[in-house]
């Protein structure tokens, strides 16, 4: 691993933004850009936005994009926002809003 970021208590579900990192797991650093801006998904531009922070990261130490790779990527589950909806009868019935903490490493390519 040569740089890392990290994204914690995203607004959006794992199970939505599993179905973006999928697409761009074991990619290189431009092609997923590029992918991530022609996905039409709501976590796209969350996703975009940790990805530059890590290339950010790696350019501190003197790497260029071209250089890198994501070597691992993971959508853990965060806290759930426990909210209630009314229902008939004058019931309620519980929501869930779940939160992503979302983890991105990225590593040199070896050619």
């Amino acid at each position: 691993m040569i740089a890392y970021a990290k994204g914690r208590y995203l607004r959006v579900s794992p199970m939505r933004v599993r179905q973006v990192i999928d697409l761009i797991r074991g990619k290189d650093v431009p092609s997923s850009q590029a992918i991530l801006t022609h996905v039409e998904k709501g976590s796209a531009p969350m996703i975009t936005k940790i990805l530059n922070s890590a290339v950010d990261n790696a350019k501190q130490k003197g790497l260029t994009e071209d250089q890198l790779i994501i070597s691992r990527i993971t959508a853990d589950q965060g806290p759930s926002w426990k909210r209630f909806r009314a229902a008939s009868f004058g019931r309620a019935t519980p929501i869930l809003k779940r939160t992503t903490h979302l983890t991105i490493e990225l590593d040199l390519k070896t050619r």
